[in-house]
C-alpha cells in the first residue's frame, strides 16, 4: 500500500506505473473519495467540538434553557450519527481503492505485456546436448519408479503425484543442500505455517486480487502458495530495532496453489502442481532504495549460485512491467534449461517492494533521528521441489536410461547414479 499523501502528490507517476504494469486503477476516483473522506472527518471534528461546548453549557444551565440545550444536543447527535454512517460507506470505498493502487515499477523494468517480453540479463552454461534421443522427466521418473503420476491423479486429483524411492531421496537431497548453502548466508532458519489468516495475505498483497488462486478453509484461513506470507506476518504490527536490520529469514514450508489461471498449461508432470515444498528467502531492511537494490541482487545471486552448484544451464531475466505483481518494484526470474521442452522454465523469483508490504502489515522501526519508518521488504525463492527435479533428471539423463546424480547432491543421495550401481 502506498501512502495517500504520496499518491496525491504523485498521481501522474502512479498512473504511468499502473499502465506499465497493465493494472487498471482509478486514481482520480481515489482522490475524489479521499476529498470526501477528509470533508466528513472535518465535519465530525467540528460537531464533536460543538458537542463538548454544549455539554459544558448544559452542566451550568437550568430550567427551560437547559431543556432547549438538551434538545439541540439530541439534534447534534443525530447529525453526528448520520455523518458517521456516511463516513463508513466512504471509508469502505476508500480502502478498496487504496488496496488496488499498484506500486511504482523501477525505471530499469523493461516494457512488455507478459512473461514473453521479459529481458534476459544473464546466461550461464549452454543448453545440454545428447548423443541420443533424450526423454522427458515423466518418462524417466516413471521408468525408474521415482514417481507415480497415474496413482497421484487417482488419489489427489488433477495435477496429483507421488514421489517414490530415489525421487524422494533426490528431493530431500535438494532440501539438505539448500539448507547448507542458503543457511550459510547468515539467515535465520524457520519452518513456517502454510495455513495462514487473511491479514498476512492482505499485507503481502496476495489479497484481495489473487483470491481465485488460493485454497480457503471453512474457518476463513487460506493455504499459502509461498512461505513469504507467513514469514512477512511474523513481525506484523510490531516495531523493530533498527540496529537489527537487515533481518534475513530462510523459511521452509509446504505450499499450495490452485493454478486457477493455468487451465490447459503443463497438465502433465511436475512443472505445475497444486502441492509442493519451498525454501524462501525473506528480508526486511532499512527504508533506503540503494539498500533494497543491493539486497535484491544478493538474494537473486544466492539462487544462481545454488543452480551453479548443480551445474544446470540457466538464464536470468528481468521481468517486464506486465509480468510484475501489484506490489513489486522489480523482479528477476531464474529459469532453468528443460531439455524435454527445449526451453528455459522459471525456478525462482526475486522481488523487492520498498515499503508497500510493511505499510500494509504495520511493521515499523525508529530511525537514527527518532522517526518511525516502514522498512523495505524483499523475497526470493531459494529453491522449490519437486519442480527442480524436472531439470535435474532431464539434464543428467544418460543413454542407458539412468540418471547421473549431480556431484553436489551425491553426499545426500548416497549414490552417484540413479538406476545403476553406486
Amino acid at each position: 500500500m502506498l501512502d495517500i499523501h504520496f499518491i496525491r502528490e504523485n498521481a501522474d507517476v502512479i498512473k504511468a506505473g499502473a499502465v506499465k504494469k497493465k493494472i487498471e486503477v482509478d486514481i482520480d476516483r481515489l482522490i475524489a473519495v479521499d476529498d470526501e473522506r477528509k470533508g466528513i472527518r472535518q465535519e465530525l471534528d467540528m460537531k464533536r467540538a460543538e458537542q463538548n461546548r454544549r455539554s459544558n453549557e448544559i452542566k451550568i444551565a437550568s430550567g427551560k434553557e437547559r431543556e432547549k440545550l438538551i434538545e439541540q444536543m439530541q439534534h447534534l447527535k443525530a447529525g453526528m450519527a448520520e455523518a458517521e454512517e456516511r463516513l463508513k460507506g466512504v471509508m469502505a470505498e476508500w480502502q478498496q481503492l487504496m488496496l488496488s493502487v499498484p506500486n511504482i515499477p523501477d525505471m530499469s523494468v523493461p516494457d512488455g505485456d507478459s512473461d514473453a517480453d521479459n529481458l534476459e540479463v544473464k546466461k550461464w552454461g549452454e543448453p545440454t546436448e545428447f548423443s541420443f534421443t533424450p526423454k522427458d522427466h515423466i518418462e524417466l521418473m516413471t521408468a525408474l519408479d521415482m514417481a507415480d503420476f497415474e496413482r497421484g491423479t487417482k488419489v489427489a486429483g488433477f495435477r496429483g503425484y507421488f514421489l517414490k524411492g530415489d525421487g524422494v531421496l533426490l528431493a530431500n537431497a535438494v532440501w539438505q543442500l539448500a539448507l547448507k548453502h542458503f543457511g550459510g548466508k547468515g539467515m535465520t532458519l524457520m519452518s513456517v505455517p502454510s495455513l495462514v489468516r487473511r491479514e498476512p495475505f492482505m499485507g503481502t498483497g496476495y489479497l484481495p486480487q489473487g483470491e481465485e488462486d488460493l485454497y480457503k478453509t471453512q474457518d476463513g484461513e487460506y493455504l499459502a502458495g509461498t512461505g513469504e506470507v507467513a514469514t512477512m506476518g511474523y513481525y506484523m504490527n510490531e516495531t523493530l530495532d533498527m540496529e537489527k536490520l537487515p533481518v534475513k529469514f530462510l523459511a521452509f514450508s509446504p505450499c499450495f496453489r490452485r493454478e486457477a489461471g493455468a487451465h490447459g498449461k503443463d497438465v502433465r508432470g511436475l512443472i505445475r502442481v497444486h502441492e509442493f515444498f519451498k525454501w524462501e528467502q525473506v528480508i526486511l531492511c532499512k527504508a533506503e532504495h540503494d539498500e533494497s537494490v543491493r539486497m535484491h541482487e544478493w538474494l537473486n545471486r544466492n539462487t544462481e549460485e545454488f543452480i551453479e552448484l548443480l551445474k544446470i544451464p540457466y538464464h536470468t531475466v528481468a521481468n517486464c512491467g506486465g509480468d510484475l505483481g501489484l506490489g513489486q518494484v522489480k523482479k528477476y526470474d531464474v529459469e532453468l534449461w528443460v531439455p524435454g521442452e527445449k526451453k528455459y522454465r522459471e525456478i525462482s523469483s526475486a522481488s523487492y517492494f520498498h515499503d508497500f508490504q510493511t505499510r500494509r502489515l504495520n511493521i515499523r522501526y525508529r530511525d537514527a533521528e527518532g522517526n518511525m519508518r516502514f522498512p523495505h521488504s524483499l523475497n526470493s525463492t531459494a529453491i522449490p521441489t519437486p519442480r527442480i527435479l524436472v531439470s535435474i533428471v532431464e539434464n543428467y539423463q544418460q543413454a542407458d536410461g539412468t540418471i547421473k546424480v549431480p556431484d553436489a547432491l551425491v553426499p545426500y543421495v548416497g549414490k552417484s547414479v540413479i538406476g545403476g550401481a553406486r
